[in-house]
């Protein structure tokens, strides 16, 4: 049985934040869960799948059971999310090296230019289902 894919995101970054509320807004099939990677539910699946659990520099996909991080974890997310995104599928290209530096510059500098809240997001209650708490 084929479970829905989850995303797991740092909890207190104002950039991450927003990324889930995107999409939240254009997965309008609901094929994503999500949880923070703080939470019980993240950390449980974080040591199910052998990876850091306090190092939170990275977007985490799981997706029928393999693990996709930082910029392969947000191609593979927009690649489910309407046909209008399939654009963004063509940054496949980019060397993986390549598009990681990108990502690694943005989450080692999240806080500093979005900034950060003192605790998890807390899901408004028509969304709250498809956070896994």
């Amino acid at each position: 049985m084929q479970q829905q894919p989850v995303i797991l995101f740092d909890g207190v970054c104002n950039y991450c934040n927003s990324m889930v509320n995107f999409v939240i807004k254009q997965d309008k099939k609901k094929v994503f869960k999500f949880a923070a990677l703080q939470s019980d539910s993240g950390q449980k699946l974080l040591k199910q799948y052998n990876l850091p659990t306090e190092s939170f520099n990275s977007f985490i996909l799981i997706d029928n059971g393999k693990v996709y991080q930082s910029s392969d974890a947000g191609l593979t997310v927009l690649k489910k999310l309407p046909w209008y995104w399939k654009w963004s599928q063509a940054f496949w290209i980019i060397p993986t090296f390549m598009r990681n530096a990108v990502y690694n510059i943005i989450a080692k500098n999240r806080y500093k230019w979005f900034g950060k809240k003192e605790i998890c997001m807390i899901p408004s209650p028509q969304v709250k289902e498809r956070f896994l708490i």
